[in-house]
């Protein structure tokens, strides 16, 4: 069996062997990687069983201002500080909720179809699918302010319902063209969970959010394709309810926030998980050897009849050593040894 092959018996709940696995790392973590290896290519060979495209569009660096991108939707980002892949809002864009006036970009869909035409030409044999970040709240709140959002939320409910309907209208034309290719599935990315919680609380979640991603899940279960769906934080109440809604496979799925064992037993015929190796306390606080065991015992929970992804719980940080990344590497390629 191939990766892509691998990774739908996964998904599909079926034992697999080797277990598939994803890499991702920050620019930071890459380049502390390829300084501590004298290898350039180390950071391009990890052997990941999943590859994506973004849907989202791109940055551009905003003139005159060193460290700051304006992205397609019109928010400054300052990457001067700690965060260099993404980094921090500087400003919002939209001022009165009541009276939102604020226009919708234009995508670019000629650079949309091109990295979809070079992911599925490419003659590699992962999973393959297309990537919509910051897709419905992050969205909003990238855009307003999330203690705005929230505000608004009470506040001026109907005015926020009519932009959440926008933001979600702005990504359909997207994901139908994504749908054209011969991709494997689409993630969604929107944080919706804080260490304890939802950051919205479930009912709010289910009014403003819910509906939207409800249309975005059923264009991609209509065309018989996987959805993943991207959250950092404690999701648990909302999981029903992504069940009912087409979701396949959640990520991030954090081992400091849930209990794995119980989830996985709870929603474990129905829900597959994508993560669970610690990028807050496993990666950059265990030595190498604490790594790999950490990685054995949560393998072997959540591989239990398929429905795992091996994988960090995000994009692998700046602050874990270069020995971690590759002992954690160590139990991924050779699971035989390990697992």
């Amino acid at each position: 069996m191939n990766r892509r092959e691998i990774v739908i018996d996964a998904l599909n709940h079926k034992s697999t062997r080797p277990i598939p696995y994803a890499v991702d790392l920050t620019h930071q973590a890459r380049e502390r990687l390829i300084a501590y290896m004298g290898n350039a290519s180390v950071a391009d060979n990890l052997g990941s069983f999943m590859r994506g495209v973004s849907g989202s569009g791109d940055f551009e660096d905003v003139p005159g201002k060193p460290g700051y991108v304006k992205d397609i939707f019109g928010v400054v980002w300052n990457r001067n500080g700690a965060d260099k892949d993404i980094g921090v809002i500087d400003g919002f864009v939209i001022k009165d909720p009541e009276n939102i006036t604020y226009q919708f970009p234009i995508a670019d869909i000629a650079e949309f179809r091109r990295r979809l035409q070079k992911l599925v030409a490419s003659d590699t044999d992962e999973f393959k699918f297309a990537n919509f970040g910051f897709s419905m709240f992050e969205r909003a709140w990238t855009l307003m302010g999330m203690e705005n959002v929230l505000t608004y939320m009470i506040t001026c409910p109907e005015s926020l319902e009519a932009f959440f309907d926008k933001i979600c209208e702005f990504w359909i034309p997207l994901v139908d063209i994504a749908l054209e290719y011969n991709i494997d599935g689409v993630m969604f990315g929107d944080d919706w969970g804080q260490q304890h919680g939802t950051i919205m609380g479930p009912e709010y979640w289910r009014r403003f959010i819910k509906p939207r991603m409800a249309r975005l899940y059923q264009k991609v279960k209509a065309k018989g394709k996987y959805v993943l769906q991207h959250s950092c934080g404690d999701c648990r109440e909302l999981f029903p309810d992504l069940i009912e809604i087409g979701l396949d496979c959640y990520q991030t799925f954090q081992p400091e926030i849930y209990d794995i064992k119980k989830i996985k037993e709870t929603y474990g015929k129905d829900l597959s998980f994508w993560g669970a190796i610690s990028t807050q306390q496993c990666l950059p606080k265990m030595d190498a050897k604490q790594v790999q065991q950490e990685i054995v015992r949560i393998a072997r929970i959540l591989s239990v009849n398929g429905g795992y992804i091996l994988a960090p719980t995000h994009s692998i940080p700046g602050d874990v050593k270069p020995e971690n990344i590759l002992a954690m590497l160590e139990v991924f390629q050779n699971q035989e040894k390990f697992i």
